[in-house]
């Protein structure tokens, strides 16, 4: 299906989006939560062929030739590191919600720039709705942007350096589904479950 290929530009109009209303990244968590669903009803990690950001790296990485096309090292590749990326990835999630549940008690205020790498603030104020949106949509809209962005730029990182789809490795929604997958496949002996990566 050719039109499989062109999904890449899901994730440029998500972050174009996100640059002029920052509302924009709520939509952010259809990619949060479709692989999961699919993974739970279907016993398949289906949506990692289709994902936009994987399509992404493929199109920089295969056609425009930016990456380096090297192995990985192994301890990124390891599956202790997938699950402990996995868990950080939570962390940074609940942190998020919780930031978002201090604005909406009104023991924050909202905030106004976009964080990288968890660590640092890139002021973002123009996105800001002028509308009466709740402070709580707002913070957990930047929130949520952020990681999305950030994830992308360390895939990014990873096509530069490794193989085009390097991110897919240890990417946290491939290893959620691919716990579920392993979870279904006990429940229901004889289904087909991903194979380990």
């Amino acid at each position: 299906m050719k039109w499989i290929q062109h999904l890449w530009i899901v994730t440029c109009v998500y972050f174009a989006l996100g640059l002029f209303n920052i509302l924009f990244a709520w939509l952010g968590l259809i990619f949060f939560f479709a692989p999961l669903i699919i993974a739970v009803f279907r016993h398949s990690k289906g949506y990692c062929t289709i994902c936009d950001r994987g399509r992404l790296f493929n199109l920089l990485g295969h056609k425009l030739k930016l990456s380096r096309n090297r192995p990985m090292p192994a301890w990124l590749k390891s599956l202790r590191f997938r699950y402990a990326f996995l868990l950080f990835f939570w962390a940074v999630f609940i942190a998020i919600l919780a930031k978002t549940v201090l604005v909406f008690a009104s023991l924050k205020n909202p905030a106004s720039a976009v964080t990288l790498f968890w660590t640092w603030d890139v002021p973002w104020h123009w996105a800001v709705p002028e509308t009466d949106v709740p402070g709580w949509a707002v913070q957990f809209a930047f929130g949520f942007y952020s990681l999305m962005l950030t994830s992308t730029l360390i895939g990014l990182i990873c096509m530069l350096l490794f193989k085009p789809r390097a991110w897919c490795v240890f990417c946290p929604m491939g290893s959620m589904t691919q716990l579920v997958c392993k979870w279904q496949a006990k429940r229901h002996p004889g289904t087909d479950s991903a194979p380990e990566r």
